[in-house]
């Protein structure tokens, strides 16, 4: 859908996937609402959005608010025009064992996270149903299917926003609607949460690898906004690997999770930025615009090739079953013979 400028959405614009899809959408000339509670990081997600080419307009705000989430939304119609794409990337979280995570806490990950997502679309669909257009883009992750130790927070959001997903999916299609809403399944991915999330592990949290760029979930993002008829879209080969095992196998999963979860999600790395944002947007309390990347650049990959596959399924289920009809004619064949 680039015959036209778009408007687009993105929630959680400050910094991560939510800054390169921003930019990823500025690149194709969109108008581009910037929404999230940093101001620091929306300012400079607005020069980024600007310099590629898009026209930025930055609303600071906090998710978990329906009633600023719906007076953003009134006002990027008035600004920018009608809302074409919605993409819900905004999310805070603890890292900790369930156990030392304040009630509070959980509280307030859980409404930033998952009703971050439910006012998001809400409002969204307010607005694209009688116009009976747009496309609602939800980010997820692996851990929308399948939890891990220390991340019972995050993890029980997205789970939740996977069967919200589901549920409104199920009723746009019972309406017949031509609003559409998809959902992307992301891998680990090399963003500033792991600089700004409040952690109380003894070292400093990390992606479980392999870790991929943000500019690679961004890419999924806009074709996802570009086709969202399809349910939804699995990033990396890891995040595939994972919901099969988990489909398959989610004893096994438990007990490898057990024990390998803790290692593989600290180490030993200097970060100079400590700011947690559960309460607060980081870059409020250290004045630093963390942008879209986080400290693992030199453990990142900038490609997928599931994410090729995970676009072309239609085509590889072809393959497939060529590939087997002819296995099946060979074997047919050898048979006759003897």
């Amino acid at each position: 859908m680039t015959g036209k400028q778009q408007t687009v959405v993105v929630t959680g614009a400050s910094g991560g996937i939510g800054r390169a899809s921003a930019i990823a959408f500025a690149r194709r000339g969109a108008k581009v609402a910037l929404l999230a509670r940093g101001e620091k990081g929306l300012a400079g997600a607005a020069k980024e959005v600007e310099a590629a080419g898009g026209t930025p307009l930055a609303i600071p705000l906090d998710l978990a608010d329906y009633d600023q989430v719906e007076r953003a939304a009134q006002r990027i119609e008035n600004e920018l025009g009608p809302i074409d794409v919605w993409a819900n990337v905004a999310f805070t979280t603890i890292f900790a064992p369930f156990t030392q995570i304040d009630p509070k806490e959980y509280k307030r990950a859980t409404e930033v996270t998952y009703l971050g997502y439910v006012y998001g679309t809400r409002v969204a669909l307010d607005r694209m149903k009688p116009r009976d257009h747009g496309a609602i883009v939800q980010v997820g992750s692996a851990l929308a299917y399948r939890g891990i130790p220390l991340q019972s927070a995050y993890c029980g959001a997205k789970h939740a926003v996977q069967g919200f997903h589901d549920s409104l999916r199920c009723e746009l299609l019972h309406d017949k609607s031509n609003v559409h809403v998809t959902m992307v399944q992301m891998p680990a991915v090399n963003t500033p949460q792991f600089s700004w999330v409040l952690s109380r592990l003894p070292k400093h949290p990390q992606p479980v690898p392999p870790i991929f760029q943000p500019e690679v979930a961004a890419g999924a993002v806009v074709y996802a906004a570009d086709h969202p008829k399809r349910r939804e879209y699995w990033v990396g080969g890891p995040t595939a690997a994972t919901l099969i095992a988990n489909k398959f196998a989610p004893g096994i999963l438990d007990r490898y999770l057990a024990r390998t979860g803790y290692k593989s999600q600290q180490v030993d790395q200097f970060d100079p930025h400590e700011a947690a944002n559960l309460w607060e947007p980081a870059d409020g309390k250290d004045g630093y615009d963390y942008g879209a990347h986080g400290v693992f650049d030199s453990r990142s990959t900038t490609r997928s090739y599931q994410v090729w596959a995970s676009r072309h399924h239609g085509l590889l289920g072809l393959l497939g079953a060529g590939a087997a009809a002819v296995a099946g004619s060979i074997v047919a064949s050898r048979s006759r013979t003897k």
